[in-house]
């Protein structure tokens, strides 16, 4: 009932009412209720890439980054309270080495905590929340990493941590959320057998890295412009023949490309030169390879990269290694 406002309306099917899913956290909770849990399999992480509906205002809508139907990257970590520090500490690890690896280095992080003076408007035991909210405050600082606390501003069920990261004009997004929460293990009476061979509650984790997929890609459209790197970009290299006449060792070097997994796309058109690199260049694609009979005969290509203008010619089989070289080392540049 709290969160109908935000769902879409029951489809009957056979004379049953179903519901389009708003969030992952119930079916990982089943899984978890599916047999009685021993303190020897905890901590148990299930994550999943879910698609959800939430019924957003048509006001709200923006492109792809405030959408009805999405994708988060799920998990939720069901563990004891001795491992809070560790499943925090791994979580947030995580979350910064994907970001550092999309070319995010500026991060603003918030840690939001209850209002001890009204414990009671809050689920859990408040040896709970202490623990939660200094395991998240000590990842940090171990970390080095900066954090503004939020007194007051946690959700009744739990105490969160919030990565915002800073894109390449200096604007703030939202992404990774670290969520402990108090409420649904004792909703759905989690369970497991502990040590002492009585049963206990287990505590509950959200983690969402990216928050959702076509959010975040719609996020990285913005910080790079389009001009993706070269690891990340849809099409990495167009072949461009002068002529028809080298045709056949166009396909030749698009083909040996292929076959080294670079997302590769021949300009077979009837154009001329000037006016197939200016269409790869308004496309940002990183490299444009210009192929004519001496490069045939050389067994080379010119290259050609969208902001280094010309880089002169490369015998194929280096350029291959200097390409799949840089693909691997995640260059964002």
């Amino acid at each position: 009932n709290f969160y109908r406002d935000n769902m879409f309306g029951a489809v009957e099917v056979e004379k049953a009412d179903y519901q389009l899913k708003p969030m992952n956290c119930p079916g990982h909770i089943l899984i978890y209720k599916s047999k009685l849990r021993s303190y020897r399999d905890l901590p148990v992480r299930l994550a999943e890439l879910g698609t959800v509906y939430r019924y957003e205002r048509s006001g709200v809508l923006h492109g792809l980054l405030r959408v009805r139907g999405f994708t988060q990257d799920d998990a939720h970590i069901f563990c004891m309270p001795s491992q809070i520090e560790s499943e925090v500490a791994a979580c947030v690890d995580f979350a910064f080495a994907v970001m550092k690896n999309f070319g995010f280095d500026k991060f603003e992080v918030e840690l939001s905590d209850w209002d001890p003076a009204h414990p009671e408007n809050y689920a859990g035991k408040p040896e709970d929340w202490h623990r939660a909210t200094a395991a998240l405050a000590d990842t940090m600082k171990r970390m080095n990493i900066p954090f503004k606390k939020m007194e007051g501003e946690a959700a009744f069920y739990g105490p969160k941590i919030d990565i915002k990261l800073i894109d390449a004009i200096g604007r703030s997004w939202q992404l990774t959320t670290v969520q402990f929460d108090f409420n649904l293990p004792a909703r759905f009476s989690l369970q497991y057998v502990g040590e002492d061979g009585s049963k206990h509650q287990p505590l509950m984790v959200h983690r969402a890295l990216l928050g959702s997929v076509e959010r975040f890609f719609g996020i990285l459209i913005e910080h790079y412009g389009g001009a993706f790197p070269l690891w990340l970009a849809p099409v990495q290299v167009e072949v461009c023949p002068v002529s028809e006449k080298v045709a056949d060792y166009a396909k030749h070097v698009t083909e040996a490309l292929k076959r080294h997994n670079l997302r590769v796309h021949l300009d077979d058109r009837n154009e001329k030169l000037p006016a197939k690199i200016r269409d790869a260049q308004l496309q940002k694609i990183p490299y444009m390879l210009v192929v004519g009979p001496k490069e045939a005969e050389a067994g080379s290509v010119s290259v050609r990269h969208r902001s280094k203008g010309d880089l002169g010619p490369k015998p194929l089989a280096e350029l291959v290694e200097a390409l799949q070289r840089e693909v691997d080392s995640r260059a964002t540049s």
